[in-house]
């Protein structure tokens, strides 16, 4: 009897035992069930990018963010309904690892499929194809030669001759796979120096003869070309290959929805015209030699002496004031707006006669009226602003749309329990909305309606380029 009792007991024990476990790991697998990346960017309304610094993907010039990359990311985003956060990374195998480890949800930059890479990330449609050219400076003299014939004769035209040269690449970069594979075909040593500095760099530094030899996409090595006309790029080391944007291998839905896009966006006049902006239209050629175009020069505006000075009476960065006299101006000092607004800092009428400032006025003069006009709101701030960055967008939203809209706004904050000291999701939050009738018509507003909107975007606008003045711009 003993061992017929023990028997189901022993079986009831291993019967609750198999069924717990497997019940808590299916609760378990529920809890920590994936969450779809694009839900997630809908969601917090932005998408995290990460891209490099070059001629081709970002950069600054006068003021203004530009890049063939950088457009298109922002063409993207604005079909999602999100904004863009930016984050700029020169190493490759840096960016491959931060869109592992979720630090950023895309790399909008310009990416080779390549079998090895396909094994970890998820491809967009391709963007462009191009091949792998060697770059490499033309003779000296070379103006002087009759024919092309004795030009090329100073140049590697057959890929056998690559044997016993050293060649500079971009660490990370697809380029050392493929002269691997060239060293292979020829039978010979091909000497590959991985460098940490960008393709366009060491075009640069070809162009400069610091070099004899790097390896570039063809249509980054032509528009180069444009730019140093010493250097040649005429010799392919591979077919062609396609060039596309990457996610991470799990984000089948947004890269399904990125390439739903693309399919439509590149039958677009908007996409033949900004793929001929960065790599056709030969503007590029005087823009990179101009003091203003960031990868070269390092200069915003030609009044960056006097932001720097003016910046230092409100404790700012500079490169924060600069960033918002180009949003009220693009640095243009004598333009008016329709509502009347003046100069470089868009000084009203009201405003200019108070600081004495007239059409007649130095740029000097305008910058520094502005900059009084900014600390005269920021003393009349509460005490309670305490954190730094806030009082700062509190002063800026103030210069846009007047004192007492903000002043409302916090108030509206403190009435629905928002922090009516903090800005970003707080304040702002009833300043976008303060041209509906449930808030501007609320007991606590004093000052009526006002177009938000517009003050949200000024203050988000420029911070936003404030980020990329500071990645890009020396302080």
């Amino acid at each position: 009897m003993k061992r017929i009792l023990v028997i189901p007991l022993i079986l009831l024990i291993l019967t609750v035992s198999c069924i717990n476990p497997f019940g808590s790991m299916r609760r378990e697998r529920t809890q920590h069930k994936k969450v779809d990346l694009l839900d997630s960017i809908l969601a917090r309304k932005k998408i995290i990018a990460l891209t490099d610094y070059s001629p081709n993907t970002f950069f600054i010039y006068r003021g203004e963010r530009m890049g063939y990359q950088y457009e298109l990311l922002n063409a993207f985003a604005k079909y999602l309904g999100v904004t863009v956060d930016l984050r700029i990374e020169a190493n490759l195998d840096s960016s491959f690892r931060y869109l592992q480890e979720g630090r950023a949800d895309v790399l909008a930059m310009g990416l080779t499929i390549t079998g090895n890479r396909t094994k970890f990330l998820l491809f967009s449609e391709p963007l462009f194809y191009t091949r792998q050219v060697l770059v490499q400076r033309k003779p000296d003299h070379y103006q002087t030669m009759a024919t092309a014939d004795e030009i090329n004769a100073h140049l590697i035209r057959n890929l056998i001759n690559l044997g016993g040269v050293t060649i500079h690449i971009r660490k990370g970069s697809v380029y050392y796979r493929q002269l691997l594979n060239l060293e292979n075909s020829i039978g010979d040593t091909i000497y590959i120096i991985q460098d940490t500095l960008s393709t366009e760099m060491l075009i640069q530094e070809v162009a400069q003869h610091k070099i004899n030899y790097t390896v570039a996409d063809q249509i980054i090595a032509r528009n180069s070309a444009k730019i140093y006309p010493n250097i040649d790029v005429k010799t392919p080391i591979s077919f062609e290959q396609k060039i596309a944007w990457a996610v991470r291998k799990d984000q089948k839905h947004l890269i399904d929805t990125l390439n739903s896009w693309l399919h439509r966006f590149n039958k677009t006049l908007e996409s033949r015209l900004l793929y001929n902006k960065y790599f056709k239209n030969m503007r590029v050629k005087r823009l990179v030699r101009s003091a203003y175009y960031s990868y070269t020069g390092g200069k915003l505006s030609p009044y960056d002496s006097l932001i720097k000075t003016a910046a230092k009476k409100i404790h700012w960065d500079w490169r924060l004031l600069a960033s918002m006299i180009y949003q009220e101006s693009q640095f243009k000092p004598h333009v008016t707006s329709w509502v009347g607004a003046y100069g470089l800092m868009q000084l009203m009428p009201a405003t200019m006669e108070a600081y004495g400032i007239t059409e007649d006025s130095s740029e000097n003069a305008q910058i520094n009226a502005g900059v009084q006009l900014l600390k005269s709101f920021e003393s009349q701030l509460p005490p309670t602003i305490t954190d730094s960055v806030a009082k700062i967008k509190f002063v800026l939203a103030s210069y846009n749309s007047g004192l007492g809209h903000i002043l409302d706004a916090r108030r509206l904050a403190k009435k629905y329990g928002k922090n009516p000291n903090l800005w970003t999701n707080n304040v702002d939050y009833f300043v976008l909305h303060l041209s509906e009738k449930k808030y501007y018509r609320d007991p606590v507003v004093r000052n009526g309606y006002m177009r938000g909107w517009e003050t949200y975007n000024f203050v988000k606008e420029i911070f936003a380029r404030y980020e990329g003045y500071k990645t890009l711009i020396d302080h």
